[in-house]
């Protein structure tokens, strides 16, 4: 059994794992970093609230003895320029990244990226070149594994609170008409775990392998 950090449990994305992880037997425990309470309880989670993550290190004491941090923490692109997002998505990622790889050599890291992320930095699409330049920066820390997840669109768990309306109703269509193109967060959340026991080849991990590794 592992014991898990997850951020962004406040989100779509995290409160999708964090419920795959809470039903999990392959789960002992989780820590949920967010700026706010997730506003869950269950005897599997703790909470740490920490408002500004560039400033992670305060709390060294507490992220001791964990097997695997899942980032799901992020913000869209939308009428955003890419200094702020860089900070939001890039310089917040990465300093987290690195406070845990200190504390927790051994654990695995893993991030949730996108589809069409940019591997080489030099695209035209801003928001895929700071991702691209994110896992890039990631796959370089000390972890034991550091993977990269890029999900295409992710259906939710019927109980998830973050979810918005006009997401429901692409939820009860996209899926049917392209199903090699989505996942269900049931899916992300067995993944990451699986991930973080049995490990995986690769450090960049479609929206196939993602399947793959959730059986």
């Amino acid at each position: 059994m592992i014991k898990v950090i997850l951020t962004g449990a406040t989100g779509m994305v995290g409160e999708g794992v964090l419920l795959e992880c809470l039903q999990n037997d392959k789960v002992k425990e989780i820590l949920s970093i967010s700026r706010k309470s997730c506003n869950i309880s269950h005897p599997k989670l703790k909470e740490l609230l920490v408002s500004d993550f560039l400033k992670l290190e305060d709390y060294s004491a507490k992220l001791v003895g964990y097997d695997a941090c899942f980032y799901c923490a992020g913000v869209s692109s939308l009428g955003m320029d890419e200094e702020k997002y860089t900070k939001l998505t890039y310089d917040t990622t990465v300093h987290f990244a690195k406070v845990l790889s200190d504390i927790n050599p051994s654990m695995n890291f893993i991030y949730v990226s996108g589809t069409s992320t940019d591997s080489t930095e030099k695209g035209k699409v801003m928001w895929a070149r700071v991702k691209g330049k994110t896992e890039n920066d990631l796959h370089k820390l000390p972890f034991k594994g550091q993977y990269n997840f890029r999900p295409g669109f992710m259906s939710h768990f019927k109980e998830q609170k973050n979810i918005k309306f006009i997401f429901k109703i692409f939820a009860a269509i996209i899926p049917s008409l392209f199903p090699k193109s989505s996942l269900t967060l049931q899916e992300v959340g067995r993944a990451m775990i699986n991930a973080t026991i049995d490990s995986y080849p690769k450090n960049i991990l479609e929206i196939a392998d993602i399947k793959s590794i959730s059986n």
